[in-house]
């Protein structure tokens, strides 16, 4: 998303913020080269082709999906989605099992007007390479009307997809129907509260545990068949945080940024090891509440901070983008 607001924050906060470093392992961190990719704002690791992030713009010239090695932070091949029209604002993908790819053309941040969203769902290429891929579309209503969202959350297991919208004094896990109907429109239901202004947020690949993020923090939780058992929370890198994925074998969270030549972050995934698992797939998730708004416990917040905060979120509504 192009909204300045997240950078001034980022300024703003300096020097009334004490950051923790970084979580970052080795070559599992890594940056995104392709001048392409400038508003990276979603992150799915790929199940069948190791060491591969999927990611695409807020906004394109086109429905395109980049897949990206995380060794070199090259681009490895371009998807182009056809059958789904112009894509509005691309904000989440994930990954399903069977290797599905789901896109959530989810995001409504100019006045939250849409009167329905859509979801993309196609094959994950078994063939890195640039080329065309039809794609399924969903039409999507939310049973209490619009709203911005910029998480999609597919589990794992029984693909059932939901959503987090993105409210700033907190929003709610939306629940999809079990199946997405490709002719009618699917409506998603609120299910859970979710007190964190959540950016994008991802299943564990057994789905057994969910990690949400925010610009200045984050939380996981333990899935318990939807109902959400909070952990501890995590730091995030600090600015326009847009992206989360578990790696592929459960080890790890990544953290992606927007931005030309993008960080990706990786740090030890949270939570019970047991449910760190190479099986399964998917990469989203969902998330209960943190009265903090999501703050990192490691951040250390003065009444300065707060103020700033406060005040950023006032910013939001002058930086909608035009």
């Amino acid at each position: 998303m192009r909204r300045s607001f997240a950078f001034l924050a980022a300024g703003f906060l300096v020097g009334v913020l004490t950051v923790p470093a970084a979580a970052a392992d080795g070559d599992e961190g890594f940056t995104i080269s392709d001048p392409r990719i400038t508003e990276s704002s979603g992150l799915a690791a790929s199940r069948q082709h190791p060491g591969v992030y999927w990611t695409h713009n807020d906004q394109d010239t086109g429905a395109y999906l980049y897949a990206v090695d995380s060794a070199t932070g090259k681009t490895v091949a371009r998807i182009t989605m056809t059958g789904v029209g112009t894509p509005r604002d691309v904000e989440a993908i994930a990954v399903g099992p069977d290797n599905e790819l789901w896109v959530g053309d989810i995001g409504d941040n100019e006045g939250v007007t849409w009167p329905y969203v859509w979801i993309y769902k196609l094959p994950e290429p078994k063939v890195l390479k640039d080329q065309s891929v039809k794609a399924t579309q969903h039409v999507v209503k939310y049973s209490d009307g619009s709203r911005d969202a910029e998480s999609l959350l597919v589990h794992p297991k029984t693909g059932r997809v939901y959503i987090i919208d993105k409210q700033e004094d907190g929003g709610h896990l939306y629940e999809g129907p079990a199946t997405l109907s490709s002719s009618g429109t699917n409506v998603f239901k609120p299910v859970k509260p979710v007190d964190l202004w959540a950016t994008d947020a991802a299943f564990s690949p057994d789905g057994q545990q969910i990690v949400v993020r925010g610009y200045f923090g984050g939380i996981w939780y333990d899935w318990n068949d939807g109902d959400l058992k909070r952990g501890d929370r995590i730091s995030v890198p600090l600015g326009q945080g847009e992206s989360v994925s578990y790696s592929a074998d459960g080890t790890k969270i990544l953290l992606g940024m927007e931005g030309a030549d993008s960080e990706v972050e990786a740090q030890d995934a949270p939570g019970d090891s047991d449910a760190k698992s190479p099986s399964a797939s998917g990469s989203s998730g969902d998330a209960d509440g943190s009265g903090d708004g999501g703050m990192s416990g490691d951040v250390k917040v003065g009444a300065i901070a707060v103020v700033a905060v406060a005040a950023l979120f006032g910013l939001r509504r002058l930086f909608r983008r035009s």
